[in-house]
Protein backbone atom coordinates (compact mmCIF):
# COMPACT_ATOMS: atom_id res chain seq x y z
CA UNK A 1 0.00 0.00 0.00
CA UNK A 2 1.16 3.53 -0.81
CA UNK A 3 -0.08 6.39 1.37
CA UNK A 4 -0.68 9.55 -0.67
CA UNK A 5 -2.08 11.77 2.08
CA UNK A 6 -2.92 11.58 5.76
CA UNK A 7 -4.15 14.39 7.99
CA UNK A 8 -6.23 15.30 11.02
CA UNK A 9 -8.17 18.54 11.40
CA UNK A 10 -9.28 20.53 14.40
CA UNK A 11 -13.00 20.23 14.83
CA UNK A 12 -14.78 23.45 13.88
CA UNK A 13 -17.00 23.37 16.98
CA UNK A 14 -13.94 23.09 19.23
CA UNK A 15 -12.31 25.95 17.35
CA UNK A 16 -15.43 28.08 17.85
CA UNK A 17 -15.53 27.34 21.56
CA UNK A 18 -11.91 28.33 21.97
CA UNK A 19 -12.31 31.52 19.94
CA UNK A 20 -15.53 32.73 21.53
CA UNK A 21 -14.93 31.71 25.14
CA UNK A 22 -12.26 34.33 25.66
CA UNK A 23 -14.46 37.25 24.66
CA UNK A 24 -18.03 37.04 26.04
CA UNK A 25 -20.44 39.29 24.15
CA UNK A 26 -23.13 40.06 26.66
CA UNK A 27 -26.37 40.99 24.94
CA UNK A 28 -25.17 40.04 21.46
CA UNK A 29 -26.16 36.78 19.82
CA UNK A 30 -23.31 35.13 17.93
CA UNK A 31 -24.43 33.09 14.91
CA UNK A 32 -22.46 30.38 13.17
CA UNK A 33 -23.16 27.91 10.37
CA UNK A 34 -21.20 24.64 10.34
CA UNK A 35 -21.35 21.16 8.81
CA UNK A 36 -22.33 19.30 11.98
CA UNK A 37 -25.30 17.28 13.15
CA UNK A 38 -27.90 18.88 15.43
CA UNK A 39 -26.77 17.09 18.57
CA UNK A 40 -23.18 18.33 18.21
CA UNK A 41 -24.27 21.89 17.49
CA UNK A 42 -26.58 21.98 20.53
CA UNK A 43 -23.81 20.61 22.75
CA UNK A 44 -21.44 23.38 21.59
CA UNK A 45 -24.11 26.01 22.26
CA UNK A 46 -24.48 24.72 25.83
CA UNK A 47 -20.72 24.78 26.40
CA UNK A 48 -20.55 28.40 25.29
CA UNK A 49 -23.64 29.37 27.28
CA UNK A 50 -21.90 28.13 30.43
CA UNK A 51 -19.12 30.61 29.61
CA UNK A 52 -21.48 33.52 29.12
CA UNK A 53 -21.64 33.44 25.34
CA UNK A 54 -25.05 33.40 23.65
CA UNK A 55 -24.64 31.59 20.35
CA UNK A 56 -26.86 29.95 17.75
CA UNK A 57 -25.12 27.35 15.58
CA UNK A 58 -27.07 26.44 12.48
CA UNK A 59 -26.50 23.91 9.72
CA UNK A 60 -24.55 25.12 6.70
CA UNK A 61 -26.01 22.11 4.85
CA UNK A 62 -29.66 22.56 3.81
CA UNK A 63 -30.24 25.63 6.06
CA UNK A 64 -33.82 26.17 4.88
CA UNK A 65 -34.82 22.65 5.86
CA UNK A 66 -33.05 22.91 9.22
CA UNK A 67 -34.76 26.23 9.96
CA UNK A 68 -38.09 24.41 10.02
CA UNK A 69 -36.71 21.35 11.77
CA UNK A 70 -35.06 23.33 14.57
CA UNK A 71 -36.65 26.77 14.88
CA UNK A 72 -40.33 26.51 13.90
CA UNK A 73 -43.16 24.57 15.52
CA UNK A 74 -44.50 23.17 12.28
CA UNK A 75 -47.68 21.73 13.79
CA UNK A 76 -48.95 25.28 14.42
CA UNK A 77 -48.57 26.41 10.80
CA UNK A 78 -51.46 27.11 8.45
CA UNK A 79 -49.48 28.39 5.47
CA UNK A 80 -45.87 28.95 4.42
CA UNK A 81 -44.41 30.95 1.55
CA UNK A 82 -40.73 30.61 0.71
CA UNK A 83 -38.99 33.00 -1.67
CA UNK A 84 -35.73 31.40 -2.74
CA UNK A 85 -32.71 33.01 -4.44
CA UNK A 86 -31.84 32.40 -8.08
CA UNK A 87 -28.11 32.88 -8.53
CA UNK A 88 -26.80 33.49 -12.06
CA UNK A 89 -23.93 31.00 -11.58
CA UNK A 90 -26.09 28.16 -10.27
CA UNK A 91 -29.01 26.15 -11.70
CA UNK A 92 -32.24 28.13 -11.44
CA UNK A 93 -33.81 25.56 -9.11
CA UNK A 94 -30.69 25.06 -6.97
CA UNK A 95 -32.03 26.70 -3.79
CA UNK A 96 -35.47 25.21 -4.33
CA UNK A 97 -33.86 21.76 -4.44
CA UNK A 98 -31.91 22.58 -1.28
CA UNK A 99 -35.20 22.97 0.61
CA UNK A 100 -36.31 19.41 -0.25
CA UNK A 101 -38.35 17.63 1.19
CA UNK A 102 -39.84 20.56 3.09
CA UNK A 103 -43.17 20.46 1.25
CA UNK A 104 -43.76 16.89 2.46
CA UNK A 105 -42.72 17.65 6.04
CA UNK A 106 -45.18 20.57 6.18
CA UNK A 107 -48.05 18.49 4.83
CA UNK A 108 -50.56 20.06 7.24
CA UNK A 109 -49.98 23.57 5.86
CA UNK A 110 -50.33 25.25 2.49
CA UNK A 111 -46.82 25.59 1.09
CA UNK A 112 -45.76 27.79 -1.81
CA UNK A 113 -42.30 28.38 -3.26
CA UNK A 114 -41.47 31.26 -5.55
CA UNK A 115 -38.19 32.41 -7.11
CA UNK A 116 -36.74 35.70 -5.94
CA UNK A 117 -35.37 38.08 -8.54
CA UNK A 118 -31.93 38.34 -6.91
CA UNK A 119 -29.27 35.81 -6.00
CA UNK A 120 -28.52 36.99 -2.46
CA UNK A 121 -27.76 34.05 -0.21
CA UNK A 122 -30.89 33.97 1.91
CA UNK A 123 -34.51 32.83 1.82
CA UNK A 124 -37.44 35.10 2.65
CA UNK A 125 -40.06 33.15 4.58
CA UNK A 126 -43.62 34.08 5.48
CA UNK A 127 -45.19 32.01 8.26
CA UNK A 128 -48.92 32.13 8.91
CA UNK A 129 -50.00 30.28 12.04
CA UNK A 130 -53.34 28.65 12.78
CA UNK A 131 -54.06 31.25 15.45
CA UNK A 132 -53.73 34.04 12.90
CA UNK A 133 -50.21 35.18 13.70
CA UNK A 134 -47.96 36.14 10.80
CA UNK A 135 -44.16 36.26 10.85
CA UNK A 136 -41.63 37.35 8.26
CA UNK A 137 -38.27 35.64 8.59
CA UNK A 138 -35.01 35.86 6.67
CA UNK A 139 -33.11 32.57 6.63
CA UNK A 140 -29.44 32.84 5.73
CA UNK A 141 -27.95 30.33 3.29
CA UNK A 142 -24.19 30.97 3.39
CA UNK A 143 -22.49 30.09 0.10
CA UNK A 144 -19.25 30.84 -1.67
CA UNK A 145 -18.46 31.24 -5.36
CA UNK A 146 -15.35 29.26 -6.17
CA UNK A 147 -13.54 27.18 -8.76
CA UNK A 148 -14.16 23.53 -7.93
CA UNK A 149 -11.93 20.51 -8.52
CA UNK A 150 -13.25 20.16 -12.06
CA UNK A 151 -12.09 23.68 -12.87
CA UNK A 152 -15.71 24.84 -13.05
CA UNK A 153 -17.34 27.76 -11.22
CA UNK A 154 -19.56 26.48 -8.41
CA UNK A 155 -21.82 28.08 -5.84
CA UNK A 156 -21.46 25.89 -2.76
CA UNK A 157 -22.61 25.95 0.87
CA UNK A 158 -19.92 27.02 3.31
CA UNK A 159 -19.39 27.71 6.99
CA UNK A 160 -20.09 31.23 8.27
CA UNK A 161 -19.62 33.29 11.42
CA UNK A 162 -21.54 36.41 12.44
CA UNK A 163 -20.40 37.98 15.71
CA UNK A 164 -23.59 39.86 16.53
CA UNK A 165 -22.18 43.29 15.79
CA UNK A 166 -24.59 44.04 12.96
CA UNK A 167 -22.20 43.05 10.19
CA UNK A 168 -22.68 40.49 7.47
CA UNK A 169 -20.18 38.14 9.00
CA UNK A 170 -17.35 36.20 7.37
CA UNK A 171 -16.67 32.83 5.84
CA UNK A 172 -15.72 30.16 8.36
CA UNK A 173 -13.74 27.41 6.63
CA UNK A 174 -15.01 24.31 8.38
CA UNK A 175 -13.36 20.99 9.16
CA UNK A 176 -15.71 19.36 6.62
CA UNK A 177 -14.43 21.62 3.86
CA UNK A 178 -10.79 21.33 4.96
CA UNK A 179 -10.89 17.54 4.96
CA UNK A 180 -12.34 17.47 1.44
CA UNK A 181 -10.02 20.12 0.01
CA UNK A 182 -6.93 18.63 1.62
CA UNK A 183 -7.50 15.12 0.30
CA UNK A 184 -8.67 16.25 -3.12
CA UNK A 185 -5.70 18.57 -3.61
CA UNK A 186 -3.22 15.85 -2.63
CA UNK A 187 -4.76 13.40 -5.12
CA UNK A 188 -4.99 15.97 -7.92
CA UNK A 189 -1.35 17.02 -7.40
CA UNK A 190 0.04 13.50 -7.21
CA UNK A 191 2.39 12.76 -10.15
CA UNK A 192 0.22 10.14 -11.84
CA UNK A 193 2.14 8.40 -14.59
CA UNK A 194 1.28 6.14 -17.49
CA UNK A 195 -2.07 5.64 -19.13
CA UNK A 196 -5.44 4.57 -17.77
CA UNK A 197 -5.95 2.81 -15.43
CA UNK A 198 -3.70 4.68 -12.97
CA UNK A 199 -4.24 2.40 -9.96
CA UNK A 200 -6.09 -0.67 -8.76
CA UNK A 201 -7.93 0.88 -5.82
CA UNK A 202 -7.72 4.49 -4.65
CA UNK A 203 -8.92 4.33 -1.04
CA UNK A 204 -10.13 7.46 0.76
CA UNK A 205 -10.83 6.53 4.38
CA UNK A 206 -12.30 9.48 6.27
CA UNK A 207 -13.72 9.77 9.76
CA UNK A 208 -16.19 12.49 10.59
CA UNK A 209 -18.36 12.99 13.72
CA UNK A 210 -21.81 13.52 12.18
CA UNK A 211 -24.64 11.05 12.72
CA UNK A 212 -27.26 10.52 10.04
CA UNK A 213 -30.58 12.18 10.85
CA UNK A 214 -33.70 10.48 9.38
CA UNK A 215 -36.46 12.96 8.53
CA UNK A 216 -39.37 10.65 9.28
CA UNK A 217 -40.54 10.79 5.69
CA UNK A 218 -40.04 8.01 3.13
CA UNK A 219 -36.32 7.15 2.89
CA UNK A 220 -35.13 10.74 3.36
CA UNK A 221 -32.23 11.43 5.69
CA UNK A 222 -29.76 14.24 6.31
CA UNK A 223 -26.37 12.60 5.99
CA UNK A 224 -23.27 14.76 5.86
CA UNK A 225 -21.10 11.64 5.58
CA UNK A 226 -23.03 10.24 2.63
CA UNK A 227 -22.82 13.62 0.90
CA UNK A 228 -19.05 13.64 1.46
CA UNK A 229 -18.75 10.20 -0.15
CA UNK A 230 -20.68 11.42 -3.19
CA UNK A 231 -18.61 14.59 -3.54
CA UNK A 232 -15.33 12.72 -3.21
CA UNK A 233 -16.28 10.11 -5.78
CA UNK A 234 -17.64 12.32 -8.52
CA UNK A 235 -15.03 15.04 -7.95
CA UNK A 236 -12.29 12.44 -8.38
CA UNK A 237 -13.86 11.19 -11.60
CA UNK A 238 -13.71 14.79 -12.82
CA UNK A 239 -10.08 15.18 -11.75
CA UNK A 240 -9.10 12.11 -13.76
CA UNK A 241 -11.30 13.08 -16.70
CA UNK A 242 -9.32 16.32 -16.91
CA UNK A 243 -5.99 14.50 -16.54
CA UNK A 244 -6.92 12.10 -19.35
CA UNK A 245 -8.09 14.89 -21.63
CA UNK A 246 -11.63 13.60 -21.59
CA UNK A 247 -14.74 15.80 -21.34
CA UNK A 248 -16.41 16.10 -17.94
CA UNK A 249 -18.90 13.30 -17.49
CA UNK A 250 -17.16 10.91 -19.88
CA UNK A 251 -18.24 7.44 -18.71
CA UNK A 252 -15.50 5.70 -20.65
CA UNK A 253 -12.82 6.96 -18.23
CA UNK A 254 -10.85 4.07 -16.67
CA UNK A 255 -8.86 5.48 -13.74
CA UNK A 256 -9.23 2.39 -11.54
CA UNK A 257 -11.59 1.74 -8.63
CA UNK A 258 -12.21 4.84 -6.48
CA UNK A 259 -13.39 3.90 -2.98
CA UNK A 260 -14.36 6.64 -0.50
CA UNK A 261 -15.36 5.17 2.88
CA UNK A 262 -16.71 7.80 5.27
CA UNK A 263 -16.95 6.42 8.80
CA UNK A 264 -18.62 7.89 11.88
CA UNK A 265 -16.10 9.01 14.51
CA UNK A 266 -16.58 10.01 18.14
CA UNK A 267 -15.07 13.44 17.49
CA UNK A 268 -12.04 12.97 15.29
CA UNK A 269 -11.87 14.59 11.85
CA UNK A 270 -9.29 12.78 9.77
CA UNK A 271 -8.58 11.24 6.39
CA UNK A 272 -6.12 8.76 4.91
CA UNK A 273 -5.64 8.32 1.15
CA UNK A 274 -3.76 5.30 -0.10
CA UNK A 275 -3.33 3.03 -3.10
CA UNK A 276 -4.40 -0.57 -2.51
CA UNK A 277 -4.65 -3.76 -4.53
CA UNK A 278 -8.12 -4.69 -5.73
CA UNK A 279 -10.23 -6.89 -3.49
CA UNK A 280 -10.82 -10.34 -4.96
CA UNK A 281 -12.89 -12.14 -2.35
CA UNK A 282 -16.34 -13.67 -2.58
CA UNK A 283 -19.45 -11.55 -2.11
CA UNK A 284 -21.33 -12.88 0.91
CA UNK A 285 -24.66 -12.03 2.50
CA UNK A 286 -25.90 -13.02 5.94
CA UNK A 287 -29.00 -14.87 4.71
CA UNK A 288 -27.34 -17.17 2.14
CA UNK A 289 -27.91 -19.61 0.59
CA UNK A 290 -31.43 -18.79 -0.57
CA UNK A 291 -33.86 -21.31 -2.04
CA UNK A 292 -36.39 -20.23 -4.67
CA UNK A 293 -39.19 -19.10 -2.30
CA UNK A 294 -36.65 -17.22 -0.16
CA UNK A 295 -35.32 -15.34 -3.21
CA UNK A 296 -38.86 -14.03 -3.70
CA UNK A 297 -38.66 -12.67 -0.15
CA UNK A 298 -35.08 -11.34 -0.29
CA UNK A 299 -35.15 -8.21 1.86
CA UNK A 300 -31.61 -7.02 1.08
CA UNK A 301 -29.01 -7.36 -1.68
CA UNK A 302 -27.99 -11.01 -2.13
CA UNK A 303 -24.51 -12.47 -2.47
CA UNK A 304 -22.64 -14.93 -4.66
CA UNK A 305 -24.27 -18.08 -3.30
CA UNK A 306 -27.81 -16.87 -3.99
CA UNK A 307 -26.89 -15.70 -7.50
CA UNK A 308 -25.20 -18.99 -8.37
CA UNK A 309 -28.09 -21.00 -6.92
CA UNK A 310 -30.59 -18.89 -8.85
CA UNK A 311 -28.74 -19.49 -12.11
CA UNK A 312 -28.59 -23.22 -11.43
CA UNK A 313 -32.36 -23.31 -11.03
CA UNK A 314 -32.80 -21.46 -14.32
CA UNK A 315 -30.71 -24.04 -16.15
CA UNK A 316 -29.73 -23.54 -19.77
CA UNK A 317 -26.19 -23.20 -21.09
CA UNK A 318 -23.72 -21.32 -18.87
CA UNK A 319 -21.39 -18.68 -20.25
CA UNK A 320 -19.26 -16.09 -18.50
CA UNK A 321 -16.79 -13.22 -18.70
CA UNK A 322 -14.00 -12.15 -16.36
CA UNK A 323 -13.63 -8.83 -14.55
CA UNK A 324 -10.45 -6.90 -13.88
CA UNK A 325 -10.15 -8.50 -10.43
CA UNK A 326 -10.70 -12.02 -11.78
CA UNK A 327 -14.30 -12.36 -10.59
CA UNK A 328 -16.73 -14.04 -12.99
CA UNK A 329 -19.72 -12.45 -14.69
CA UNK A 330 -22.13 -15.39 -14.83
CA UNK A 331 -24.87 -15.84 -17.40
CA UNK A 332 -27.22 -18.47 -18.81
CA UNK A 333 -28.72 -19.07 -22.25
CA UNK A 334 -32.06 -20.86 -22.35
CA UNK A 335 -32.79 -21.86 -25.95
CA UNK A 336 -36.31 -22.10 -27.32
CA UNK A 337 -38.64 -21.24 -30.18
CA UNK A 338 -39.75 -17.81 -28.85
CA UNK A 339 -38.32 -14.48 -30.03
CA UNK A 340 -35.15 -14.15 -27.96
CA UNK A 341 -34.75 -11.53 -25.23
CA UNK A 342 -31.62 -10.48 -23.30
CA UNK A 343 -32.08 -9.81 -19.55
CA UNK A 344 -29.40 -8.09 -17.45
CA UNK A 345 -29.02 -6.50 -14.03
CA UNK A 346 -26.32 -4.94 -11.91
CA UNK A 347 -24.62 -2.82 -14.59
CA UNK A 348 -24.50 -0.15 -11.91
CA UNK A 349 -23.80 -2.32 -8.91
CA UNK A 350 -25.33 -0.10 -6.21
CA UNK A 351 -28.70 -0.52 -7.98
CA UNK A 352 -29.54 -3.85 -6.43
CA UNK A 353 -33.21 -4.71 -6.99
CA UNK A 354 -32.48 -5.54 -10.64
CA UNK A 355 -30.15 -8.37 -9.62
CA UNK A 356 -32.91 -10.19 -7.74
CA UNK A 357 -35.59 -9.15 -10.23
CA UNK A 358 -33.62 -10.63 -13.14
CA UNK A 359 -33.16 -13.95 -11.34
CA UNK A 360 -36.81 -14.17 -10.34
CA UNK A 361 -38.05 -13.31 -13.83
CA UNK A 362 -35.69 -15.74 -15.56
CA UNK A 363 -36.68 -18.52 -13.16
CA UNK A 364 -40.31 -18.09 -14.19
CA UNK A 365 -39.53 -17.77 -17.88
CA UNK A 366 -37.53 -21.00 -17.76
CA UNK A 367 -40.78 -22.83 -16.99
CA UNK A 368 -42.46 -21.44 -20.10
CA UNK A 369 -42.58 -23.80 -23.11
CA UNK A 370 -40.47 -22.41 -25.95
CA UNK A 371 -38.83 -19.71 -23.83
CA UNK A 372 -35.71 -18.18 -25.39
CA UNK A 373 -33.58 -15.75 -23.39
CA UNK A 374 -30.21 -14.97 -21.90
CA UNK A 375 -29.83 -13.68 -18.35
CA UNK A 376 -26.80 -12.07 -16.69
CA UNK A 377 -28.16 -10.90 -13.32
CA UNK A 378 -24.93 -9.23 -12.11
CA UNK A 379 -22.88 -7.61 -14.86
CA UNK A 380 -20.57 -5.73 -12.50
CA UNK A 381 -19.41 -8.03 -9.66
CA UNK A 382 -16.36 -5.87 -8.79
CA UNK A 383 -18.61 -2.89 -8.13
CA UNK A 384 -21.06 -5.15 -6.29
CA UNK A 385 -18.27 -6.40 -4.01
CA UNK A 386 -17.34 -2.80 -3.18
CA UNK A 387 -21.00 -2.05 -2.48
CA UNK A 388 -21.23 -4.94 0.00
CA UNK A 389 -18.05 -3.73 1.67
CA UNK A 390 -19.22 -0.14 2.02
CA UNK A 391 -22.71 -1.13 3.18
CA UNK A 392 -21.20 -2.91 6.18
CA UNK A 393 -20.48 0.46 7.78
CA UNK A 394 -23.15 2.64 6.17
CA UNK A 395 -26.07 0.48 4.99
CA UNK A 396 -28.32 3.47 4.25
CA UNK A 397 -25.89 5.34 2.02
CA UNK A 398 -26.12 5.34 -1.79
CA UNK A 399 -22.45 4.46 -2.36
CA UNK A 400 -22.12 5.60 -5.94
CA UNK A 401 -18.46 4.55 -5.84
CA UNK A 402 -19.86 1.04 -6.46
CA UNK A 403 -21.68 2.24 -9.58
CA UNK A 404 -18.88 1.55 -12.07
CA UNK A 405 -16.44 -1.31 -12.61
CA UNK A 406 -13.00 -1.86 -11.07
CA UNK A 407 -11.58 -0.17 -14.17
CA UNK A 408 -13.62 2.87 -13.13
CA UNK A 409 -15.83 3.01 -16.23
CA UNK A 410 -19.47 2.39 -17.03
CA UNK A 411 -19.35 -0.95 -18.84
CA UNK A 412 -22.09 0.09 -21.28
CA UNK A 413 -19.78 2.82 -22.60
CA UNK A 414 -16.81 0.48 -23.07
CA UNK A 415 -16.04 0.43 -26.77
CA UNK A 416 -15.21 -3.15 -27.85
CA UNK A 417 -12.98 -1.90 -30.67
CA UNK A 418 -10.90 0.29 -28.33
CA UNK A 419 -11.04 -1.92 -25.22
CA UNK A 420 -7.94 -3.96 -26.03
CA UNK A 421 -7.16 -6.16 -22.99
CA UNK A 422 -9.97 -4.52 -21.01
CA UNK A 423 -13.10 -5.87 -22.70
CA UNK A 424 -13.88 -7.78 -19.49
CA UNK A 425 -17.51 -7.38 -18.37
CA UNK A 426 -18.65 -5.99 -21.71
CA UNK A 427 -17.96 -9.41 -23.28
CA UNK A 428 -21.02 -10.85 -21.53
CA UNK A 429 -23.40 -8.67 -23.56
CA UNK A 430 -21.63 -9.34 -26.82
CA UNK A 431 -21.79 -13.07 -26.20
CA UNK A 432 -25.45 -12.92 -25.13
CA UNK A 433 -26.35 -11.18 -28.38
CA UNK A 434 -24.21 -13.52 -30.48
CA UNK A 435 -25.76 -16.61 -28.93
CA UNK A 436 -29.39 -15.52 -28.97
CA UNK A 437 -29.76 -13.04 -31.80
CA UNK A 438 -32.03 -11.07 -29.45
CA UNK A 439 -33.55 -7.86 -30.73
CA UNK A 440 -34.76 -6.73 -27.28
CA UNK A 441 -32.57 -6.06 -24.26
CA UNK A 442 -34.23 -5.67 -20.84
CA UNK A 443 -31.69 -3.78 -18.73
CA UNK A 444 -32.69 -3.48 -15.05
CA UNK A 445 -31.48 -0.38 -13.21
CA UNK A 446 -32.23 1.75 -10.17
CA UNK A 447 -31.44 5.18 -8.76
CA UNK A 448 -31.40 6.92 -5.34
CA UNK A 449 -34.39 6.42 -3.06
CA UNK A 450 -33.53 9.68 -1.31
CA UNK A 451 -31.94 12.99 -2.21
CA UNK A 452 -28.50 12.92 -3.84
CA UNK A 453 -26.25 15.98 -3.39
CA UNK A 454 -22.67 17.20 -3.82
CA UNK A 455 -22.56 20.00 -1.23
CA UNK A 456 -18.96 21.15 -1.77
CA UNK A 457 -19.19 21.25 -5.58
CA UNK A 458 -22.32 23.23 -6.32
CA UNK A 459 -24.81 21.02 -4.44
CA UNK A 460 -26.55 19.61 -7.55
CA UNK A 461 -24.71 16.54 -8.97
CA UNK A 462 -23.09 17.67 -12.22
CA UNK A 463 -24.38 15.71 -15.26
CA UNK A 464 -26.89 13.90 -13.03
CA UNK A 465 -29.30 16.71 -12.11
CA UNK A 466 -32.37 14.74 -13.19
CA UNK A 467 -31.48 11.99 -10.68
CA UNK A 468 -31.11 14.18 -7.60
CA UNK A 469 -34.63 13.43 -6.26
CA UNK A 470 -36.84 10.31 -6.37
CA UNK A 471 -39.63 10.43 -8.96
CA UNK A 472 -41.15 6.97 -8.96
CA UNK A 473 -40.57 3.84 -11.02
CA UNK A 474 -40.06 4.85 -14.62
CA UNK A 475 -38.94 3.38 -17.90
CA UNK A 476 -36.38 4.51 -20.47
CA UNK A 477 -36.77 3.23 -24.03
CA UNK A 478 -33.94 3.40 -26.56
CA UNK A 479 -34.53 2.20 -30.10
CA UNK A 480 -33.02 2.18 -33.56
CA UNK A 481 -34.60 3.86 -36.57
CA UNK A 482 -37.54 1.82 -37.83
CA UNK A 483 -38.31 0.35 -34.41
CA UNK A 484 -40.30 3.25 -32.95
CA UNK A 485 -43.73 1.66 -33.38
CA UNK A 486 -42.66 -1.56 -31.67
CA UNK A 487 -41.00 0.44 -28.87
CA UNK A 488 -44.13 2.54 -28.26
CA UNK A 489 -46.41 -0.48 -28.21
CA UNK A 490 -44.05 -2.22 -25.82
CA UNK A 491 -44.12 0.74 -23.42
CA UNK A 492 -47.91 0.79 -23.50
CA UNK A 493 -48.21 -2.94 -22.79
CA UNK A 494 -45.63 -2.97 -19.99
CA UNK A 495 -46.95 0.10 -18.16
CA UNK A 496 -50.52 -1.22 -18.41
CA UNK A 497 -49.37 -4.37 -16.63
CA UNK A 498 -47.38 -2.45 -14.00
CA UNK A 499 -50.52 -0.47 -13.23
CA UNK A 500 -52.11 -3.67 -11.90
CA UNK A 501 -49.48 -3.99 -9.13
CA UNK A 502 -51.12 -2.71 -5.91
CA UNK A 503 -49.78 0.63 -4.73
CA UNK A 504 -47.10 1.08 -7.41
CA UNK A 505 -48.82 3.77 -9.49
CA UNK A 506 -49.94 5.61 -6.34
CA UNK A 507 -46.35 5.72 -5.02
CA UNK A 508 -45.29 7.04 -8.41
CA UNK A 509 -47.85 9.83 -8.24
CA UNK A 510 -46.76 10.90 -4.74
CA UNK A 511 -43.06 11.00 -5.64
CA UNK A 512 -43.66 12.83 -8.92
CA UNK A 513 -45.76 15.48 -7.20
CA UNK A 514 -43.04 16.17 -4.63
CA UNK A 515 -40.38 16.16 -7.34
CA UNK A 516 -42.27 18.77 -9.33
CA UNK A 517 -42.65 20.95 -6.22
CA UNK A 518 -38.91 20.94 -5.46
CA UNK A 519 -37.33 20.52 -8.89
CA UNK A 520 -39.82 21.50 -11.57
CA UNK A 521 -41.23 19.53 -14.47
CA UNK A 522 -39.93 16.00 -14.91
CA UNK A 523 -39.92 16.18 -18.69
CA UNK A 524 -41.39 12.67 -18.88
CA UNK A 525 -44.43 11.38 -20.67
CA UNK A 526 -46.85 9.58 -18.38
CA UNK A 527 -48.07 6.32 -19.90
CA UNK A 528 -50.69 4.44 -17.88
CA UNK A 529 -49.49 6.23 -14.73
CA UNK A 530 -45.76 5.62 -15.30
CA UNK A 531 -43.20 8.22 -16.41
CA UNK A 532 -41.38 7.21 -19.59
CA UNK A 533 -38.58 8.51 -21.79
CA UNK A 534 -38.24 7.22 -25.32
CA UNK A 535 -35.55 8.22 -27.81
CA UNK A 536 -33.76 7.23 -30.99
CA UNK A 537 -30.41 5.79 -29.87
CA UNK A 538 -28.25 3.52 -31.99
CA UNK A 539 -25.24 3.05 -29.71
CA UNK A 540 -26.29 -0.50 -28.92
CA UNK A 541 -26.27 -3.19 -31.59
CA UNK A 542 -29.56 -4.50 -30.14
CA UNK A 543 -32.31 -2.42 -31.80
CA UNK A 544 -34.63 -2.07 -28.78
CA UNK A 545 -33.50 -1.58 -25.17
CA UNK A 546 -35.92 -1.13 -22.29
CA UNK A 547 -34.24 0.27 -19.16
CA UNK A 548 -36.00 0.18 -15.80
CA UNK A 549 -35.30 2.83 -13.17
CA UNK A 550 -36.54 1.88 -9.70
CA UNK A 551 -35.74 4.15 -6.70
CA UNK A 552 -33.87 1.37 -4.91
CA UNK A 553 -30.55 2.70 -3.61
CA UNK A 554 -30.68 2.32 0.20
CA UNK A 555 -33.99 0.44 0.53
CA UNK A 556 -34.48 -2.75 2.56
CA UNK A 557 -37.23 -4.96 3.91
CA UNK A 558 -40.66 -4.77 2.31
CA UNK A 559 -39.54 -1.82 0.18
CA UNK A 560 -36.75 -3.94 -1.31
CA UNK A 561 -39.16 -6.81 -2.00
CA UNK A 562 -41.56 -4.41 -3.72
CA UNK A 563 -38.65 -3.14 -5.81
CA UNK A 564 -37.44 -6.48 -7.15
CA UNK A 565 -41.03 -7.59 -7.66
CA UNK A 566 -41.62 -4.57 -9.90
CA UNK A 567 -38.41 -5.39 -11.78
CA UNK A 568 -39.52 -9.00 -12.26
CA UNK A 569 -43.01 -8.02 -13.41
CA UNK A 570 -41.50 -5.61 -15.95
CA UNK A 571 -39.41 -8.39 -17.48
CA UNK A 572 -42.32 -10.84 -17.62
CA UNK A 573 -44.69 -8.27 -19.15
CA UNK A 574 -42.09 -7.12 -21.68
CA UNK A 575 -41.22 -10.69 -22.68
CA UNK A 576 -44.88 -11.59 -23.22
CA UNK A 577 -45.61 -8.41 -25.16
CA UNK A 578 -42.49 -8.87 -27.32
CA UNK A 579 -43.65 -12.28 -28.52
CA UNK A 580 -46.90 -10.80 -29.75
CA UNK A 581 -45.28 -7.70 -31.26
CA UNK A 582 -42.71 -9.69 -33.22
CA UNK A 583 -45.33 -12.13 -34.53
CA UNK A 584 -47.70 -9.33 -35.52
Amino acid sequence: MTVLFEASFERTLDRLCARLSGSPRSGHLVEAWTFDDARSRRACERRLAERGVSVCIRSAYKPMLHFFLEEVESRDLAAVTVAYPVHPQAPANRFLLEAYPLAALLAGAEVAFRPRADGAFHYDVTLIFKDGRREERRVAAPNRIHTDMAGETSVSPTGWLRLGDGGDGERLETDYEQLFEGAMTAIANHPWTGAEPYFEELSIRAEFPATDEPLGFADEVVSLREALHEDFYFSLLEVFQRKSGRPLGDRGLKPGQIAPDIALSDGAVQVRVELRPLSRGAITAADEPLDAPSLDRAAAPVGDAAIRAGLERIGGEPFEAETRSGRQVLARHVRGSDAAVMISGGQHANETTGVVGALRAASRLAQRPGAHFTVSPLENPDGYALHHRLRAGNPRHMHHAARYTALGDDLEYRNPVEAGPHLNEKAIRLEAERRSGARLHLNLHGYPAHEWTRPLSGYVPRNFAMWTLPKGFFLVMRHHAGWETAAERLLDRVTAHLGTIPGLAARNADQIALYETHAGETGFRIINGFPCLSSLDERSTVPVTLITEYPDETIYGDAFIQGHTAQMETVLAAYEAWQELIVS
